[in-house]
């Protein structure tokens, strides 16, 4: 069950990455990020009540809450680094060193969540590294210009998979559902302190209904994804669920 879960993860993150490059032409990436994830929250609780899954959050372990909320500050902290990376590089170089992170997450979940390795995961470790490679278009740049966006780049790999590690710990202590949720609320607290903090909030009143709409399809597809995503992670091993997701990259080309 847990490897249908990983697919509907990859598809509806597929998904997700179309319709968000449609509704962001003319409004900041931040700010989308934020509004996106609100409806994202909507989503998660949404699914928590039709599911019967909620829980009161005093009844839930501290070890639960605190692993969940470094988990959604993880993410947030990957998505700022993503997006900075873009900012000062070069698409075709920063996107295949974050999608790195799968060959990280895949050794921290045998280091810390004692997941076993074999010559299969050995062999797919050395193909995903092999394809990054090939993946990175080597261009001649002057000798003035900054290297900062490397680091960054490796900064949201290195967030992006302890996203997945420490959501793996988190949720196994609740309802995958109500994790995925109450995550989510710590993403969006995030994303908006960067929207006011670069003062991008008055942007809002310049969104069309067009964009607006793709942007609350987007952060739909961005929820049914997440959720498919921890309820694999839950079920199954974070080493292996990581790489299939990220068959979304075949989904959205």
């Amino acid at each position: 069950m847990w490897l249908a879960y990983a697919c509907g993860s990859a598809f509806f993150a597929g998904i997700t990455a179309i319709l968000a490059k449609v509704g962001i032409k003319k409004i900041d990436s931040n700010l989308a990020t934020a509004i996106r994830t609100i409806v994202v929250l909507i989503f998660a609780w949404i699914m928590v009540r039709l599911t019967g899954s909620y829980t009161p959050i005093g009844s839930i372990g501290t070890r639960t809450l605190i692993y969940l909320t470094l988990s959604g500050i993880a993410t947030g902290a990957s998505w700022l680094c993503y997006f900075r990376a873009l900012q000062l590089g070069d698409v075709n170089k920063v996107t295949p060193i974050d999608k790195s992170s799968t060959i990280l997450t895949m050794i921290l979940a045998v280091i810390f969540l004692n997941e076993g390795l074999n010559e299969k995961k050995i062999i797919a470790m050395v193909l995903i590294g092999v394809g990054t490679m090939l993946m990175i278009t080597r261009k001649k740049s002057s000798g003035t210009k900054s290297r900062a966006w490397l680091i960054y780049a490796l900064l949201s790999a290195v967030f992006a998979s302890l996203t997945s590690i420490l959501a793996k710990v988190g949720i196994e202590g609740v309802n995958s559902n109500l994790g995925t949720a109450y995550r989510t609320g710590v993403v969006l607290v995030m994303a908006w302190v960067v929207v006011f903090a670069t003062k991008k909030q008055k942007q809002v009143r310049s969104m069309t209904f067009r964009d607006g709409m793709f942007l609350i399809l987007s952060g739909i597809a961005t929820g049914a994804s997440w959720l498919c995503y921890y309820r694999a992670l839950q079920l199954g091993e974070a080493s292996i669920v990581v790489p299939i997701d990220k068959l979304i990259i075949l989904v959205t080309i």
